[in-house]
């Protein structure tokens, strides 16, 4: 951010929305320490060979991440990159060869304005020196699985909901596919089959932040 810029609109921590100090960049010094931070070596999904997050989904986290998604604050994307493409570089040396993301119906986008995952994925892919490709498309507007409380109930949800999309650019590789939330993985993992049925030779998850219980 440049100076004017900064002295116009100071930068704000992503969580507690705290004026960050000179050297402090995405985080306060506080949330950096007291952020509910998902341990590594998450849990599998199913269809998925490995899941990433950053963070259990409460208090701070998921104000931050309601504002993201509902409020306009697109530009916390660009420090929600840099800190998971950190944890992603961390739990895999080897690297991915797609970069994707699981996209939102065009209605939600339209009036939303944006996807915040797709701009997600976009910084993440700054970071890691992948460009985002569009590898799934939503077919069908099904309700919002935010909704909906059993897992059973959330898989039904999404099953049809997807399909690939130019399968060429990802067939035989290894791709690695981001949401923003994961709450029991339903989503996430019918993306992934999705991406398997059409040729992908593996498929890895990350996401900001994690619904599920800490361990």
């Amino acid at each position: 951010m440049s100076g004017l810029m900064s002295l116009i609109y100071p930068p704000k921590c992503l969580l507690c929305g705290a004026l960050l100090e000179r050297q402090e960049l995405d985080l306060c010094s506080k949330c950096r320490q007291d952020a509910p931070e998902q341990r590594r070596k998450n849990k599998k999904l199913r269809f998925l060979d490995s899941v990433t997050t950053l963070w259990h989904y409460e208090e701070d986290v998921r104000r931050s991440l309601l504002r993201y998604k509902f409020y306009g604050k697109r530009h916390y994307a660009k420090g929600y990159g840099r800190l998971l493409a950190m944890r992603i570089s961390q739990e895999h040396d080897d690297g991915f060869e797609v970069l994707t993301w699981v996209p939102i119906s065009p209605g939600r986008r339209l009036r939303r304005g944006y996807d915040q995952v797709e701009l997600l994925a976009k910084a993440v892919g700054k970071e890691l020196g992948l460009r985002p490709v569009r590898c799934l498309k939503k077919i069908r507007n099904n309700p919002a699985q935010s909704g909906l409380s059993g897992e059973a109930e959330r898989r039904a949800n999404v099953l049809g909901v997807y399909e690939a999309n130019r399968a060429e650019r990802f067939r035989g590789k290894r791709v690695l596919i981001l949401d923003d939330v994961i709450t029991t993985g339903s989503t996430m993992s019918e993306c992934a089959r999705v991406l398997l049925t059409a040729g992908a030779a593996e498929v890895h998850g990350a996401a900001l932040a994690s619904a599920a219980h800490k361990k």
